[in-house]
């Protein structure tokens, strides 16, 4: 089961499909969304990165960063985003530690589970049941935004 709601975050630092360090701690005083998924470009996991990249100009106008992970490696990660014009960072996770660290690791790839993350590094949201087509659009309804 996945880290639950009110607890603070596990801190992380890694790097993103650019090669970019990427620390939960430089977001701090904005909302993260963290989404978890099992591996780049396969069907479930494209609709749910089209769904963020198409709702992402709405999280940018309220200052929600949103980071995606997965298992699969920079190379992987920047074809899917090349792929599908996603516009925020894939987090690498190539050796499952983050996937681990906030207890979504499905023996080898990462489960699809979604945390909500506010300014003080608090998880506020956890989803465990997602819709893939909807879900950017569900959280900004869920968050009143």
């Amino acid at each position: 089961m996945a880290l639950s709601e009110g607890i603070t975050a596990p801190n992380f630092t890694a790097k993103d499909d650019s090669g970019n360090t990427v620390s939960l701690a430089n977001f701090e005083g904005k909302t993260v969304v963290i989404y978890f998924y099992p591996k780049d470009d396969t069907p479930g996991c494209t609709k749910q990165a089209c769904s963020f990249r198409d709702s992402y100009s709405e999280y940018e106008d309220k200052d929600i960063v949103v980071l995606g992970v997965s298992m699969d490696d920079a190379t992987s990660h920047q074809a899917f985003k090349d792929k599908f014009s996603l516009p925020f960072p894939l987090i690498v996770d190539t050796d499952g530690t983050l996937a681990q660290a906030y207890e979504v690791e499905g023996g080898g790839y990462a489960k699809r589970v979604t945390f909500v993350i506010d300014g003080k590094g608090v998880i506020k949201k956890v989803y465990e049941r997602i819709n893939t087509e909807t879900h950017a659009a569900d959280i900004l309804s869920d968050l009143g935004l």
